[in-house]
């Protein structure tokens, strides 16, 4: 008995090293510094849904009183030209309920910034905006296509019958220079490997068109799969070159950094990433706002 448990405290004790070590590993650096002239920022942002029929508890609407506050001021943080959120999702049951608190709130704290990909919850899934600045950017057009055998069928579950996931996306300009681009703001399912795969390849086809074009396409969101998976390769093989993100991006709602990047930020041509981007891991009024950090980094736009 005494050498089980010598041999429990033993593994307990090398478990509490290896996951600290983990942890320390995936932290990384996380301070964002202005952003340089004339550079487009670009974030991504997964804020996870709220509950509407729960008061209290985890992700419930009380739970959204705490963590308004702090996204805000995570979204302020960043100060991006264009921030692409998943989860965003006041959920009731079911798919297109009309109520989306989180949108509703950082558009009315930050007036100076608009709304892509949204649209009649009816016709136009509105729980993965694009938010852009109003006064650099002009949206030229918008869309969306679920991960499924029938992605133009909107709320259509995914290639294994599990709950919607969808890739919506926005053309814009930019005022200044003129330049035209595409936003794609994916969010793949975590459960399956072959949705995952199968979503990529549905992604790959869709954008591919517009890289042989020429076009610029940028791509953003919350894979669910590291550098190296399967998911990215074959987004790699249609022509994205992802950003370095080294580190944690998904920290269960802890602050916990156990594994690499899940959340990437990708472009094809037409723009040249500027120095290396960056993952904001801190609390923001004292509290996380939600399980994942925002993902941040600075293109130069070069048609």
């Amino acid at each position: 008995m005494l050498m089980a448990l010598r041999i429990i405290v033993i593994l307990t004790v090398a478990l509490t090293v290896l996951v600290s070590c983990q942890a320390v590993r995936n932290s990384g650096k996380t301070e964002l510094g202005p952003k340089p002239d004339d550079a487009l920022r670009l974030a991504t942002y997964n804020v996870h849904y709220i509950i509407l029929g729960k008061e209290t508890g985890a992700w419930s609407v009380g739970d959204w009183e705490r963590r308004k506050g702090p996204m805000d001021a995570a979204f302020k943080a960043v100060d991006a030209d264009i921030m692409a959120f998943q989860e965003m999702e006041s959920f009731a049951r079911g798919s297109g309920g009309a109520v989306n608190l989180t949108l509703d709130w950082l558009l009315e704290q930050n007036p100076d910034y608009r709304a892509a990909a949204v649209g009649d919850p009816r016709e136009f899934p509105f729980t993965q905006p694009i938010l852009y600045r109003a006064d650099r950017l002009e949206v030229l057009d918008q869309g969306w296509f679920f991960f499924s055998d029938t992605p133009d069928v909107i709320y259509a579950r995914t290639f294994n019958g599990s709950f919607p996931a969808f890739a919506s996306w926005a053309g814009f300009r930019d005022r200044s220079s003129g330049a035209e681009f595409f936003v794609y703001n994916v969010h793949f399912e975590y459960k399956s490997a072959s949705n995952r795969k199968l979503s990529a390849q549905l992604v790959a086809k869709r954008i591919t068109p517009l890289i042989e074009a020429g076009q610029s396409v940028f791509l953003l969101g919350d894979l669910n799969g590291r550098a190296g998976s399967t998911s990215v390769e074959i987004l790699e093989a249609a022509g994205l070159n992802f950003a370095p993100v080294e580190g944690s991006t998904y920290h269960f709602n802890r602050g916990i950094n156990l594994f690499g990047a899940i959340d990437h930020i990708a472009v094809s041509t037409g723009a040249e990433l500027i120095g290396a981007p960056v993952v904001l891991r801190e609390k923001f009024k004292g509290e996380w706002p939600t399980d994942h950090y925002p993902v941040v980094a600075d293109f130069a736009l070069t048609r």
